[in-house]
């Protein structure tokens, strides 16, 4: 009798956690080619009734035509819409404020769906600049993305014509990061003497040394005086990198260069990120959060620490041009003076907890400071942006805003099994379930 008491039990339990994502499946209803470039696939659920919330999955340069998003939402009765914007796979094109218009054309086309009342963007990864850009823009007006202390400029002409029905009904970031900008001066090595020359390096400042604490084998662990000095000096090399490129801008202006209309802009030794190379860097939140464990429930008792592995392999890929296999990101950034300033850039004191977010237009905390709709802030705890995360949940102004940490997740919206068998912890298997159950909830919960 006990055994078919507990079986009964456990089948409640599991047709309960189940039903958030139910038999159905996501179906491609239409594709849609915007203006300019951006493009769209259109998913719904393939059979019963489709929720009036519908959302809109975009990044900057990725593909997120199939977003995780546009499978599983579906799941869970709701339609998206994954875009490429008109920067797909191109970086060096970006020209950072035009970014909106993308968003703005997928967020018409949302509404202009039967039965969809409300729209719900989704901030993933560097989607967290592009839709909290978007949403401010949208709710304040060209004069949120113009200003003295701007190192690119909007233009009012260009980004004219929002409507109120533009502005979407709230934002979900999924491991979102700050800025492109961010991420920037925290890749670049601080250890670099000239731009001319970023092969000779000062020895008290190359992160890659063991005398400094690196551990090629592992994770690495510095000094917190180390730390202070290197993030400084990252600070001081995307301020001189900045002054460079206005300068050069400038020289254009006045027709003292050639070409006369932009120009490549690169920099190397540009894989050095801390974060990346130690799990003490960025280890966790400042304040208890909650963290939702891989069992579905959520603890908020405790300040939750990261579980990523750490990469050394950071070593290689900085002083090589294109990146080495299997290490974090590139050691060579090319772009032009306009991908750079508009999307690559931002002014800071140090790399870590001195950044003028509201320098470049590029900066989700910067953004959030705007946006009045509600927020959900999902951090990744096997990545290195749950600090950020908590940080753009304190600078949001919205009377509605959410943070929650998922056990466990990945940066790409997984289960880390690498996590797990470097920390020996885990096994987490339920990071994808818990994750967009967890986001449908919150949307039905409030539209």
């Amino acid at each position: 009798m006990r055994a078919r008491i507990f079986s009964f039990l456990f089948g409640v339990i599991a047709a309960s956690v189940a039903s958030h994502a139910s038999a159905q499946t996501a179906v491609m209803k239409e594709f849609v080619q915007f203006p300019a470039g951006a493009q769209g696939l259109y998913w719904v659920p393939d059979s019963g009734p489709i929720s009036h919330i519908a959302f809109l999955a975009i990044h900057r340069t990725a593909d997120f035509l199939r977003h995780p998003s546009t499978q599983e939402l579906p799941k869970r009765g709701f339609s998206v819409l994954g875009m490429n914007s008109r920067f797909n796979n191109n970086e060096e094109s970006v020209n950072w404020e035009l970014i909106a218009l993308d968003v703005r054309a997928g967020v018409r086309f949302l509404r202009s769906q039967p039965g969809i009342t409300k729209v719900i963007l989704i901030g993933h990864s560097g989607g967290g600049p592009s839709t909290s850009y978007y949403q401010a823009l949208a709710e304040i007006g060209p004069s949120y993305c113009q200003g003295p202390n701007k190192l690119t400029q909007c233009s009012s002409d260009q980004l004219s014509g929002f409507m109120p029905s533009d502005r979407a009904d709230g934002i979900v970031f999924t491991d979102a990061h700050p800025g492109n900008g961010v991420n920037r001066v925290r890749s670049l090595n601080g250890s670099v003497r000239s731009e001319r020359h970023p092969e000779r390096t000062r020895p008290n400042l190359n992160p890659f040394s063991v005398n400094n604490g690196f551990n090629p084998d592992g994770d690495s662990v510095y000094s917190a005086d180390f730390v202070k000095r290197y993030t400084d000096a990252q600070s001081q090399r995307m301020n001189n990198l900045i002054e460079t490129a206005l300068q050069i801008k400038a020289d254009i202006e006045a027709g003292r260069h050639l070409p006369t209309d932009n120009d490549a802009f690169v920099v190397y030794r540009n894989s050095a990120r801390l974060p990346q190379i130690s799990t003490a860097v960025q280890c966790c939140t400042l304040n208890p959060a909650k963290l939702l464990r891989d069992d579905g429930t959520i603890d908020e008792s405790q300040i939750v620490h990261t579980v990523r592995v750490p990469d050394p392999g950071s070593r290689e890929a900085d002083a090589s041009y294109g990146g080495a296999t299997g290490a974090g990101g590139s050691g060579t950034m090319v772009r032009n003076l306009t991908s750079f300033l508009s999307s690559n850039a931002i002014r800071s004191t140090n790399s870590l907890d001195g950044i003028d977010w509201c320098s470049s237009n590029n900066s989700t905390p910067c953004a959030v400071g705007s946006i009045s709709v509600p927020i959900l802030v999902v951090a990744a705890q096997g990545h290195y942006f749950i600090r950020d995360g908590e940080e753009i949940y304190e600078n949001s102004a919205s009377a509605d805003k959410d943070f929650i940490v998922v056990e466990g997740m990945t940066h790409g919206l997984g289960n880390c099994t690498a996590c797990a068998a470097f920390h020996g912890t885990g096994p987490y298997t339920n990071v994808v379930l818990n994750l967009w159950n967890y986001v449908a909830d919150w949307a039905n919960a409030r539209f």
